[in-house]
């Protein structure tokens, strides 16, 4: 269930939800923690999803300044199922945790290190709790991802069942994970300093935009990743194509081959923007050079107020990025000459051909059923047209208009049929 805002007040004992971050936050770091845990799962014992999305959404989300985008779960798993499994785990803008509850999820049994990172000082509370109440072992830090400025540490350890929670000075320095997954904030404005080409992260890449942070976060979360890690993050269809210094960075990664695979999503997958994402895959070390394409544009079902993917549109997505194999209007395997030769654009209908030949429909086909049309028009006027004459008026005023809508609705009908006469259709 979805935790309503009523109930998640009660438990954390406050009555306007701006309280809730400060107080939640007490309570995490209080021996009165174990007794919160145990109040919500008599709500919910299903730790297999972030109970918080809407409530954090609703009531303390910041998508204007933070572009705070959460994860559908069908898209979190393509994600994890993606990441691979690991013992190790690094999410960097975690929001609620989200993404790394679903990796959890898969992966309960396995000894794993969790660490996250998130800027939003409002989320941090309900993190650490999420990750504290699934007794997980993990380290979260609030700070900014990008220019490492860091405001707290907290670390997490597993106990009989439910973790600790400990505030920290010095965060483990652990940059050899398994798994890096990301969710940043698509096209946030940062810092940018040309400086930063100094930067151990960005140096030989490049520095991205100021205006754009998409790539700043790709680094960052590659600078962490182990030689023999996936990072799987999602981010707007721009960073494919955008040109000048994210142009820049894109080539080195595609030189690397570090690039390893683009999967175009459907539009409208997310709750507060429409705009269509893909994935995109890297590894620092792999084997082949090629970098595969999947449009899985279509891959969805209609809804409101959002479109969804089902269990058959992932099971055919992750089923083709794991055979890597051309399928018709699908997928392809391309060659890094071919995207060279392509300026170093991955726009994925450049190498994915899903034109579909427009269909040719027989004339006589169009005009059988314009003329069945026509039919069941005529048919519904002169059902209206029986029941005007059918009224019963007491007034001359009143019987006179119906004398005048009854000759129009005759007039009307007496000129169609005409028409068509003429034209031989009937």
């Amino acid at each position: 269930m979805i935790m309503k805002t009523e109930d998640v007040n009660k438990i954390i004992g406050i009555t306007e939800n701006y309280e809730l971050p400060s107080k939640l936050l007490d309570l995490m770091l209080s021996d009165q923690r174990e007794n919160i845990f145990n109040q919500f799962l008599e709500l919910e014992q299903d730790l297999s999803f972030d109970w918080f999305t809407d409530y954090f959404q609703q009531e303390h989300g910041d998508r204007d300044k933070l572009k705070q985008d959460f994860t559908p779960k069908e898209v979190a798993h393509l994600v994890n199922s993606i990441s691979g499994p690991a013992t190790s785990v690094a999410d960097i803008c975690a929001g609620t945790g989200g993404l790394t509850i679903k990796k959890w999820n898969e992966q309960r049994e396995a000894e794993c290190f969790y660490y996250m990172e998130e800027f939003a000082s409002r989320a941090i509370p309900i993190l650490i709790f999420n990750i504290a109440i699934r007794n997980m072992n993990a380290e979260i830090v609030h700070c900014d991802a990008l220019t490492q400025e860091v405001f707290g540490i907290y670390r997490i350890i597993p106990g009989d069942r439910f973790s600790t929670v400990e505030k920290v000075t010095e965060r483990t320095g652990r940059t050899d994970f398994d798994a890096v997954i990301m969710n940043p904030p698509y096209s946030l404005t940062w810092s940018g300093d040309k400086s930063l080409i100094n930067d151990p992260r960005f140096s030989g890449y490049g520095v991205a935009p100021k205006s754009k942070a998409d790539y700043a976060f790709i680094l960052h979360g590659l600078a962490i990743l182990k030689e023999t890690g996936t990072l799987v993050a999602i981010l707007p269809h721009g960073v494919l194509f955008r040109g000048q210094a994210e142009g820049e960075i894109r080539t080195e990664l595609i030189r690397r081959r570090q690039l390893e695979t683009v999967i175009g999503l459907p539009d409208n997958l997310f709750l507060n923007t429409s705009i269509p994402v893909a994935l995109l895959i890297l590894k620092k070390k792999r084997q082949g050079e090629d970098v595969y394409f999947i449009d899985a544009s279509k891959e969805f079902i209609k809804g409101k107020p959002q479109n969804n993917l089902s269990d058959e549109h992932v099971d055919n997505i992750l089923t083709a990025y794991r055979l890597r194999r051309n399928i018709d209007k699908f997928s392809n395997l391309v060659k890094p000459q071919e995207i060279e030769s392509s300026d170093y654009n991955l726009n994925i209908p450049r190498y994915v051909d899903t034109f579909e030949p427009e269909q040719i429909i027989p004339m006589q086909e169009l005009l059988d059923s314009l003329i069945q049309t026509e039919r069941e028009i005529q048919t519904t006027e002169l059902e209206l047209l029986n029941s005007i004459r059918q009224l019963v008026r007491t007034t001359p005023e009143a019987q006179n208009q119906q004398k005048e809508c009854v000759e129009k609705f005759e007039e009307l009908i007496e000129n169609r049929q005409e028409f068509y006469k003429q034209m031989e259709l009937f």
